[in-house]
């Protein structure tokens, strides 16, 4: 069975990847050991989005007085109801993947493929009994979740992600190893659910790859709801009662009901074969250059394999830039405009260039920056809310980044990402016209600030 390409992996990349060569005439072949989607569609993204929407509603249901809403009495909710919708969603979705994929020509194997090496005929894949030959190969087997070597975490029934999308039952307390992306997201959904939440973080501040300034505002935020917060502390040991951690050469116990795992995640590089085709690896995953070839001529690799930024909607973008370059279209990725959402209530969002980096690297910059409530619409629907737009500019006054704290950022900051990809200037991004009232307005207020 021959192919034009290859693709192992049907997460966000593969799939992306197989719809686009499909579509372009290519004759492809998508493997996929697990489900449809990957571990964004099926264990991280879409399920977790759906548990915090409903979270999201209760959090409004219980704020309900404020905008003078009657409640005759405390909201209550049921997590099982709560699992099966996420799952339903799930479900729905992974289906109608399949289906596009499929639409567009693309064999879909629903097993492991391992590289065998590569022949006259092109790449020889093996996946239960069968050789598949391919021109080209495109290698997307994203990421796992990493569990650090810490004392005991081997002898108790801890929580990775997979494990907390699926739970029925809250426990009374969560320890959460790890305050980035994903343990925020959790935390914010267990403290809305009502659990006690500790949040211990190895650095001095929540969410590294955010900007600063807006992660310690949501960390506040949370802080008032609520949630306890240790920077700058390690844990040393677990147990089924909690936490041993350290800060400062001193040790201290967190008293815990569950744990859950939330440290990072890692390249899956080792099982799929690469080394028979002498792929150059670097220590987080696979060298590509701009067109994510590596250091094969006919080998690509897109998404969370090459760890560089571990994100769907990268992703995408590199599978699309990836295809292109088969196709023999210049398209370069351009990882400067890419953003990053923290699903949180409120939303923090950002773009482009951070003033951590900026300030490290002795940048000149500049920065604009407004509160959220100098948005009519943002005051109209956030009683008492918390929120920044912050925009860095360069010295040709051009937009080079942007972070936001307030709902819904998620949505509004691609705009910032279209500006920054554009080269807008300060004069030019001022002249665009927003809706009135919307939050995007707020942009239009921060750059005359």
């Amino acid at each position: 069975m021959k192919y034009d390409i290859a693709i192992i992996g049907g997460g966000p990349a593969g799939y992306t990847a197989a719809e686009r060569a499909g579509a372009n005439g290519l004759r492809a072949v998508l493997f996929e050991k697990k489900a449809m989607g990957g571990v964004c569609l099926n264990e991280g993204c879409i399920p977790t989005k759906a548990l915090l929407y409903s979270a999201k509603i209760l959090d409004s249901i219980k704020s309900a007085p404020k905008y003078g809403v009657s409640v005759d009495s405390a909201p209550t909710f049921d997590m099982e109801k709560m699992i099966n919708r996420k799952n339903k969603t799930v479900q729905k979705l992974t289906g109608g993947v399949r289906m596009t994929v499929n639409s567009y020509g693309v064999t879909i194997i629903d097993k492991e493929a391992v590289i065998e090496g590569e022949g006259e005929n092109g790449f020889r894949i093996y996946c239960d009994g069968d050789v598949y030959e391919a021109t080209y190969l495109m290698v997307c087997t994203g990421s796992d979740t990493v569990i650090p070597p810490i004392k005991g975490l081997s002898d108790i029934d801890y929580w990775t992600s997979r494990e907390a999308l699926d739970s029925t039952v809250l426990p009374s307390s969560l320890a959460i190893i790890g305050g980035g992306v994903i343990g925020m997201e959790f935390a914010s959904f267990f403290n809305s659910m009502g659990v006690r939440v500790r949040v211990i973080e190895m650095m001095p501040e929540i969410l590294g790859v955010m900007d600063k300034e807006t992660s310690a505002m949501l960390r506040g935020d949370y802080t008032k709801k609520g949630i306890n917060f240790y920077l700058n502390t390690k844990v040393t040991e677990v147990s089924d009662k909690g936490v041993t951690v350290e800060k400062d050469g001193k040790s201290s116990f967190i008293e815990a009901d569950r744990i859950l795992v939330s440290v990072g995640r890692k390249a899956n590089i080792t099982q799929v074969g690469l080394d028979k085709l002498n792929i150059e690896l670097h220590r987080n995953g696979v060298v590509v250059d701009e067109h994510m070839l590596t250091s094969h001529p006919r080998v690509y690799a897109c998404g969370d394999i090459t760890g560089y930024s571990l994100l769907a909607h990268t992703a995408i973008r590199e599978a699309e830039v990836a295809v292109n370059h088969i196709l023999g279209i210049d398209d370069p990725m351009n990882y400067n405009c890419v953003p990053g959402v923290v699903y949180t209530n409120p939303e923090l969002a950002g773009v482009g260039k951070k003033e951590e980096e900026l300030m490290a690297k002795g940048i000149y910059y500049r920065v604009q920056k407004l509160p959220m409530i100098y948005s009519g619409r943002f005051v109209a629907e956030n009683e008492l809310g918390n929120g920044l737009c912050k925009l860095i500019i360069d010295h040709n006054d051009r937009i080079i980044g942007c972070h936001m704290l307030g709902n819904p950022a998620s949505e509004i900051i691609v705009v910032a990402g279209i500006a920054i990809q554009r080269g807008y200037t300060v004069d030019e991004f001022r002249k665009s016209v927003f809706p009135h009232p919307t939050v995007g307005e707020i942009y239009h207020e921060t750059l005359f600030a």
